[in-house]
């Protein structure tokens, strides 16, 4: 089986051109007959993309090639760098699943990416929050009004921030956006030219770690804050075995880190570069678990989509059942 390794550069988003199918095929079980004739057959190919998280902790253990290799299923591995670009090449063919937050699948789908979810995480709202300077005079999400604040735009802390400040009786205009990436912010928020900071871990634990930043609010009671698992209709269409061990093999990765926080701080703390106290502060954080899509978990997506499409983010409305599987709980 092969493995490879190799990091995509961003490229522009809107270049996805492919229409979405009517719906997503459904992930039920499949006859042992099929998955007999599928290992007796021709050989199979899983293209996982995989950002620095869990999926790099699965491909470590190399226990999802020795899951399949009974059903003559090879696997290889592309580092990506964020989750667009892992869903640009979705749409081309170049893989055939990956893991990513809420916002980015949106943005897919509007593009007419062929898109499927196929599991989800547990909602971590702890995990994403509004920082400032420890000395900051801003002490709640009211007073934000008429301030800088910085976010990555149509990331899932965009869609966190507009139900912050609408909880809070202020308007969307009523702050002053600076869109920026994790790196940028992080610079414009040590220099003081921002304000505030709409952030998610792990540069939200670091954040506090090493810049002494103070949470205005978390994303307790605003927003969900899920990640999630997809591939593509067509592939699922045919090969719902092979995702059913992929989501068993991320379901036990899971559950060994909830298990051994210690011990899965020090892989990603490894993983991303980062002082073990700030990882072990976004594990503290994490929320375990690996879900199947359900239709509130659609409905939640329904509505970020909703919202960007009345931020004027993406260009028209989007049907997140189309990505979804018909046999929803």
């Amino acid at each position: 089986m092969s493995k490879r390794k190799s990091v995509i550069d961003r490229r522009a988003f809107l270049s996805l051109s492919a229409r979405a199918a009517a719906s997503a095929a459904a992930f039920a079980a499949m006859p042992a007959s099929f998955a007999q004739q599928s290992a007796q057959g021709q050989p199979r190919v899983l293209r996982i993309g995989n950002q620095k998280g869990y999926l790099n902790l699965l491909k470590g253990r190399a226990t999802l090639e020795k899951r399949l290799a009974p059903l003559n299923v090879s696997v290889s591995w592309t580092e990506f760098s964020a989750g667009p670009v892992q869903l640009e090449a979705l749409n081309v063919g170049s893989i055939d699943f990956g893991d990513v937050g809420e916002a980015p699948p949106i943005f897919a789908q509007a593009a007419g990416a062929p898109l499927a979810y196929v599991a989800a995480t547990p909602a971590r709202p702890r995990s994403e929050a509004v920082i400032v300077p420890a000395q900051s005079p801003v002490r709640t999400v009211a007073d934000l009004k008429g301030k800088r604040v910085a976010l990555n735009k149509g990331s899932n802390v965009h869609y966190f921030l507009v139900k912050l400040l609408r909880q809070h009786g202020l308007q969307y205009g009523d702050v002053e956006l600076a869109f920026l990436a994790p790196a940028d912010a992080r610079a414009a928020f040590e220099r003081g030219s921002i304000d505030a900071w709409v952030i998610w871990d792990p540069f939200f634990a670091a954040a506090q770690k090493t810049l002494n930043a103070r949470i205005v609010a978390d994303a307790s009671g605003v927003v969900g804050n899920r990640a999630y698992y997809f591939s593509s209709q067509s592939y699922v269409a045919k090969n719902a075995d092979v995702l059913r061990i992929v989501v068993e093999e991320i379901r036990a990765v899971d559950q060994w880190g909830k298990q051994h926080p210690d011990e899965l701080a020090s892989e990603l703390a490894r993983l991303w570069g980062l002082p073990k106290a700030v990882v072990d502060l976004a594990v503290s954080r994490q929320v375990f678990g690996t879900e199947a899509i359900t239709r509130n978990i659609i409905g939640e997506q329904q509505q970020i989509a909703d919202t960007f499409v009345e931020l004027g983010l993406i260009p028209k409305h989007v049907d997140v059942l189309r990505a979804a599987p018909p046999d929803l709980a």
